[in-house]
């Protein structure tokens, strides 16, 4: 069964940090590009960090120095270490995989930043 999981999630004041994790049971994980997202309340999903298959890493300009995507081949994890945290990043988070045709979302994780 594919799937993908996120766990991580919750309360964090600003300035503080949160690690996501995304478990897949997905074939051939090593060779999809890996990705994070998130939606606000009342707006757009919006594409957060992504690894490829190689390692390269990229960031939307929001998080980028703030944010670390890393993933783990070996137990098909995919991380995202968020540091100073603002309120605006408050969201659900959502791990992506694609691969060719393929691309599969997971249940998503909420992040809330507030003091």
């Amino acid at each position: 069964q594919v799937q993908l999981v996120e766990s991580g999630g919750g309360l964090v004041q600003p300035g503080g940090s949160l690690r996501l994790s995304c478990a897949a049971s997905l074939p051939f994980f090593s060779l999809h590009t890996m990705g994070w997202y998130r939606q606000a309340p009342g707006k757009q999903r919006e594409w957060v960090a992504d690894i490829t298959s190689g390692g390269t890493t990229n960031y939307a300009e929001s998080v980028k120095g703030r944010f670390t995507i890393s993933r783990d081949s070996a137990k098909k994890t995919v991380s995202l270490q968020m540091n100073s945290l603002i309120p605006e990043d408050s969201a659900v988070y959502y791990c992506n995989a694609r691969r060719s045709t393929a691309n599969v979302w997971g249940q998503g994780t909420q992040v809330t930043v507030s003091s």
